[in-house]
């Protein structure tokens, strides 16, 4: 049994799964391997969760043999504790020994290997030294899909950062906006979600008035007055999966035009989500909501991807974008955020996380899209 506060942990054989699922993934894509350095791959692949430093530590795994994982031997008691470590074999080296020399004997000496994204460049450049052979490509580009599909315990854990999300834009409603700073809201922001679980806060924009039209604005000294739109985008990592939630908040009663441009981004993050099914390819969420901005005449101030996916990570693939012919799969987990921004005046963003299901698609956020007016 398990609840938001008390997820369903994971376990060695869930850690071994994945492994075996990536390097089979490896192998179908052409690949010798996986190499996979310290980061979002390495806790999704094995639980451990180590500082990412000048000392080599790489998670080797290919298809067919048992995964390694090479550590310097300072850090190999944490990495013995890691809940996958049961699933793997350890394999440690000591400074003034080069790692590099412990690490090529696992790969192949002509092999492409696919590897972390964050990897050290010195770490890969000291793999080509001493296999001159070896080539690499980046995961994101080689296998985008081995974080993109959750399994039921990992929606658990976003269903609970978004039920957290949801329950700290409740509270931010009640909050006063009208002759505060941007950063204090931000501050609220971020004390709520931290009290609704998160242990991560990863981002808190607020943009009021004319910052509005900064997607990412990052919330600044401006204070904030009656009459402005105020675009709040929030979320970070509860038990160790993300939450991403956008609603766009009114200082009193909004203007018509306002009102208007709120209400065409609610139609295109309805379009969007209404996309969602299995079989459809990302860029068809995109087209939905794009479609509805542009048909009013907005288009040119949607000046973003509709959508990205979310897991470990607060952004990671699949993405909602024009070319992206990834079809959608039951498990996959994104963002759908349209917005409309016109400089100098105010934006409007709309943002809910969505899962794929066997016939259709699930928002994980659920608070009111209309537009609220706060004081």
């Amino acid at each position: 049994m398990s609840s938001p506060d008390q997820p369903v942990p994971f376990t060695a054989d869930d850690y071994r799964a994945r492994m075996e699922r990536a390097a089979e993934s490896a192998a179908e894509a052409g690949l010798a391997g996986v190499l996979v350095a310290p980061g979002p791959d390495l806790v999704h692949l094995t639980g451990y969760h180590p500082v990412n430093t000048e000392r080599l530590t790489l998670l080797v795994l290919k298809a067919g043999q048992d995964p390694v994982l090479v550590v310097p031997t300072l850090e190999a008691p944490d990495a013995e504790r890691a809940v996958g470590s049961p699933a793997l074999t350890l394999r440690d080296w000591t400074d003034g020994k080069d790692p590099y020399a412990v690490t090529a004997p696992l790969l192949d000496a002509a092999g492409r290997f696919g590897i972390s994204d964050n990897a050290w460049a010195m770490h890969l450049l000291g793999l080509q030294n001493f296999l001159p052979g070896t080539s690499y490509v980046s995961l994101t580009e080689a296998l985008p899909m081995l974080r993109a599909v959750k399994d039921a315990a990992e929606l658990e854990r976003l269903a609970a950062a978004g039920a957290a999300a949801d329950a700290t834009y409740e509270e931010i409603l009640k909050v006063r906006f009208s002759g505060r700073k941007e950063t204090d809201v931000a501050a609220d922001l971020a004390a709520l979600l931290k009290q609704f679980g998160h242990s991560q806060v990863d981002f808190t924009v607020v943009g009021s008035g004319p910052n509005g039209a900064n997607p990412h604005h990052e919330a600044g000294d401006r204070t904030i007055e009656r009459g402005d739109m105020v675009v709040l985008d929030f979320g970070g990592l509860k038990h160790g999966y993300g939450s991403d939630t956008s609603r766009t908040v009114h200082v009193g009663e909004p203007s018509v035009e306002e009102q208007r441009v709120h209400d065409i981004v609610r139609e295109a993050q309805e379009a969007g989500c209404r996309a969602v099914r299995p079989g459809v390819a990302c860029q068809e969420i995109d087209r939905a909501a794009r479609a509805v901005i542009t048909e009013f005449g907005y288009g040119e101030r949607f000046i973003h991807r509709t959508g990205h996916g979310i897991g470990v990570t607060t952004h990671e693939p699949p993405y909602m974008i024009e070319g992206e012919e990834q079809p959608l799969v039951p498990g996959m987990c994104f963002s759908v955020e349209p917005g409309i921004y016109l400089p100098g005046r105010f934006g409007v963003r709309i943002e809910d996380i969505v899962t794929v299901t066997e016939d259709g698609g699930r928002r994980l956020n659920t608070t009111a899209r209309e537009l609220a007016i706060v004081e």
